[in-house]
């Protein structure tokens, strides 16, 4: 029984870096075609408070389209007082 035990840490291993590799491949979205979206603070206007990021391994316009259909959706919530815009490129204060 111990004897597969060891087996099966040794399978899982591989497993462990293959998924590792994936995640890391995830995050390296390309920055060329990343749209975010922004809002601002009811308590200061100036704020840039960060909602979310478009950044699919798509065209520039499917992100950019992506993102101006959640700021209108946010937008145009009943008694929304903040303003939300998109900018090109990934998150930044």
């Amino acid at each position: 029984m111990a004897r597969f035990a060891v087996n099966a840490r040794r399978g899982a291993q591989p497993a462990a870096l293959l998924l590792s590799a994936l995640l890391c491949a995830c995050q390296q979205a390309p920055t060329a075609n990343s749209w975010t979206l922004y809002r601002d603070s009811i308590s200061g206007e100036s704020d840039r408070v960060h909602v979310a990021s478009f950044d699919a391994a798509e065209s520039e316009l499917y992100n950019r389209t992506n993102c101006e259909q959640a700021q209108a959706l946010f937008q145009n919530q009943i008694n929304v007082r903040t303003r939300f815009w998109c900018e090109k490129g990934r998150f930044k204060k």
